[in-house]
């Protein structure tokens, strides 16, 4: 995860190191008991966790990163109360607390279950909903005891950099600060820039351009507003070093690769036999690139995890010294207020039904050997995460790599065990999935116990709302993630004869036909040619078949009539608009059933997936997801895609150690890439991530990045001021704002059967003819645009949206408008 991490520093001394462990005084004091936990306190909480976890979801699939929801949620709370008359410094942090968890689950949950997909499995909601909701139990009971010993004892030692911004921030809200205007607006701005090229199509999502003189390379950049914003808040430095992966993968290797492969006359590591040099560049990076990057990304996250051990055995050995030593004390026989967790046998029993719940519940398909790993990890992932989160803020603490250990301990034991079935690699990702997630929200849940302790919070309210906000946001997660996926989920036409499924599943699918009669004057008369009538028919939601007598014959999985589409109106890339009806009749044809099936394993004629059946069992279609999926563009038309990098490279270490099936040559390149970048002294893991992404998702984290470098030129300012300066707000704004109008968006197209969607696409409703239709389908979303002028379209809306962050930036007003007095000493 990717967060701010304001070090300590001498011209601000944050409120963490304002007293000694022994000498602290929160904000509030013990003796005093103002109201806490609130139902409205808990629902806002969950409301804002929902929202932002969202979010994060959407990030996680599409760069592998997420940004610490804490001070926008503690922002936003203050705003929110004070606009209703009553403003409480420990009602506002249980807001925080209960919606920081959401954060923590969407990128243990969005990280490593879309690998499912690449594994030849579905996503299915009640298995995402325990995941989540099993790890972020585990995550918030393991830190129950370790409180004590963390958070109170190393008080003064462990700064907890995040935890202790977010109280600073409530500080400054008590006293009257505070600046949820700035997060509302890059809310807004995000949300209505995201829709009017996401659903609207005003202007092109990726702007990109051949670089002439270099055979297959290219440069592109998305105009996001949320991947703007992460850039921003990350920093200049991670930025650039992501933004070289980038520039690694489609200005080097991309290049050479189509260079030296253009004169092969047989297929290399491809299932469809297609050639290098009849390759695009998006292909050749599907079939050799992304390889290369999986490698440098494990590479990058051992190593990450390599140099941390050190401090992870540190870490460990003294959260265990200080909870003897915490218990070996004894319990006073009255608490203090800010004292007072959950009981001990809440831990025990707990942990005990999570044991029981994880191996008996049927969606996991974890056995109990499998559900022990899972304890045993969570507990030494939750103490270690939650003693590097103090020790040097969450954008260190290497969960990534946690979940590479567990995975490769896991694999390494199923593969001693003989378990390497496909059944056996859902298991393991499961494991893997449930104990990062628990190390995820154990790093939170320790950030949101030193914002309490710091403000004078009630510990044991406080672990209740974190409950709170597990399951609520649990709840959603994994509706966002199967909504995004599905709502770009592409069903294609992909016979494979003779291949066989590995499982068949009771699903069936029904497809209308309708025959078409079509005049070859009419079409002859509008100058259309079969290829670009098979166009103008997808655009539209309908696939357009030649049979074997060279009939032609409209498909639709939607239930629709003749007359239905006999009215549908085509937009041809050359003439005019023109319906159905008017280049022929229509009539309706036989229903068809498909049965779905998946194929799974390690020696397939066809990649992993979910594919169509005929009632012969011939493969007719793929179900190409929209998380991973391999198709990006069909019948001239892009289509939305999410990387999620990290659910790559998961799936690439379970196939590697369980199949052991990988072109290594390819990997073995991407370990040394990354070995020679450490050793110029180079962070491996970011740049890894920069040459496994598409170079236009990394390239907008850039120009955030070079943004925040002008701003803290100019204006200056400590680290720890950043985490709340205008410029971090706004673009919490413009991450949360565009996410949500992009789940808003996949959720229209499942609603209304990509209706909705269609509708909203302004180019395609226009037509080209007329001058605003004209004008839209020039530079707009649409296949008819101008190449140049598309582009420079384009970045002239990015270009306003970069300046307006900019602007704000520079000219805005903190939430901190002053440290708050120090209370006792």
């Amino acid at each position: 995860m990717a967060h701010g991490n304001p070090p300590v520093v001498d011209d601000r001394v944050p409120v963490a190191e304002t007293h000694s462990a022994h000498t602290h005084r929160p904000y509030i004091p013990a003796d005093k008991s103002p109201l806490e936990m609130t139902l409205r306190g808990l629902l806002l909480g969950s409301v804002l966790g929902i929202v932002f976890a969202a979010s994060s979801v959407y990030l996680a699939i599409k760069v592998g990163l997420t940004v610490s929801a804490s001070i926008p949620v503690a922002v936003l709370s203050i705003a929110f109360f004070r606009a209703l008359g009553s403003s409480n410094i420990l009602e506002n942090t249980i807001v925080q607390t209960t919606g920081s968890a959401g954060e923590s689950l969407a990128f243990g949950v969005a990280a490593a279950l879309p690998a499912l997909l690449l594994l030849g499995y579905d996503i299915s909601l009640t298995h995402a909903f325990l995941t989540a909701a099993l790890g972020g139990v585990l995550g918030v009971l393991m830190m129950i005891p370790l409180r004590q010993g963390l958070i109170v004892q190393e008080h003064g030692r462990l700064p907890y950099p995040e935890g202790t911004a977010s109280a600073d921030v409530l500080i400054v809200g008590e006293q009257g600060g505070t600046n949820a205007r700035t997060v509302i607006i890059g809310f807004l701005v995000g949300g209505i820039y995201k829709f009017a090229y996401s659903g609207m199509k005003l202007f092109r999502e990726v702007l990109s351009t051949p670089l002439k003189g270099l055979k297959s390379a290219t440069l592109s950049t998305e105009v996001s507003p949320e991947l703007l914003g992460v850039g921003y808040i990350i920093g200049p430095r991670v930025a650039s070093i992501t933004f070289a992966g980038g520039v690694l993968s489609y200005l080097i290797l991309i290049p050479a690769i189509s260079f030296f492969g253009s004169g092969l006359d047989t297929p290399l590591l491809v299932h469809n036999g297609q050639l290098i040099r009849d390759m695009s560049p998006d292909q050749i990076r599907n079939a050799y690139v992304l390889y290369i990057g999986a490698g440098a990304v494990a590479t990058g996250g051992l190593i990450s995890l390599i140099r941390s051990m050190p401090t992870i055995i540190g870490a460990f050995q003294r959260s265990v010294a200080t909870l003897r030593a915490s218990r070996n004390q004894g319990a006073a026989l009255v608490q203090l207020r800010t004292e007072q967790d959950l009981p001990i046998t809440v831990v025990l029993v707990g942990s005990l039904l999570l044991v029981l719940a994880i191996w008996l519940a049927p969606p996991l398909e974890v056995n109990f050997i499998s559900a022990i790993l899972i304890i045993i990890f969570g507990f030494f992932f939750v103490t270690v995460s939650a003693r590097i989160t103090g020790e040097i803020g969450s954008s260190s603490n290497p969960i990534s790599g946690m979940v590479v250990a567990t995975l490769l301990v896991t694999c390494l034991v199923y593969l001693l065990l003989g378990w390497t079935s496909s059944e056996d690699r859902f298991m393991a990702l499961t494991t893997a999935a449930i104990v990062g997630i628990a190390a995820s929200n154990g790093g939170t849940t320790a950030q949101d116990l030193k914002t309490a302790f710091l403000v004078g919070g009630t510990p044991r309210k406080q672990q209740v709302a974190l409950f709170v906000g597990v399951l609520t946001s649990a709840m959603f997660i994994g509706l966002v993630l199967v909504t995004l996926n599905r709502g770009a989920t592409v069903t294609i036409p992909e016979p494979h004869p003779g291949v066989q499924l590995s499982e068949m599943t009771q699903e069936t699918r029904s497809q209308y036909t309708f025959p078409w009669q079509v005049s070859r004057e009419a079409l002859a008369s509008r100058g259309l040619d079969a290829a670009a009538l098979r166009k103008a028919v997808w655009a539209q939601g309908y696939e357009l078949n030649t049979q074997p007598d060279g009939a032609l014959e409209l498909r639709s999985w939607r239930e629709v009539t003749a007359q239905d589409v006999a009215g549908v109106t085509l937009s041809p890339q050359s003439g005019a608009q023109v319906k159905v009806a008017d280049l022929g009749a229509v009539t309706a044809g036989p229903q068809r059933t498909y049965k779905e099936g998946f194929v799974r394993g390690a020696d397939t004629p066809v990649p992993a997936g979910k594919y169509l059946v005929d009632e012969a069992g011939t493969i007719q279609y793929v179900v190409d997801p929209g998380i991973g999926g391999r198709v990006s563009v069909y019948e001239g038309q892009a289509l939305t895609r999410y990387s999620a990098p990290k659910a790559q490279l998961f799936a690439l270490i379970i196939d590697g150690i369980l199949t052991q099936r990988l072109p290594w040559d390819l990997v073995l390149l991407g370990v040394f890439i990354a070995l020679m970048l450490e050793l110029c002294g180079v962070s491996a893991l970011p740049f890894a991530v920069g040459v496994y992404l598409p170079i236009s998702s990394s390239a907008p984290l850039f120009v955030g990045g070079m943004v925040r470098y002008l701003v803290d030129r100019v204006r200056g300012g400590s680290a720890a001021e950043s985490e709340f300066s205008p410029g971090t707000l706004l673009s919490s704004g413009y991450i949360a704002g565009g996410s949500i109008a992009g789940v808003l968006i996949a959720f229209l197209e499942i609603a209304t059967d990509g209706a909705g969607t269609r509708a909203l696409n302004l180019p395609a409703a226009l037509g080209h003819q007329g001058a605003l239709g004209g004008f839209l389908n020039t530079v707009g979303e649409s296949e008819l645009a101008h190449p140049l002028w598309s582009n420079l379209w384009g970045l002239l809306f990015f270009g306003g949206l970069t300046f307006f962050l900019l602007r704000s930036a520079l000219r805005g007003q903190s939430a901190a408008v002053a440290l708050p007095p120090q209370k006792g000493a």
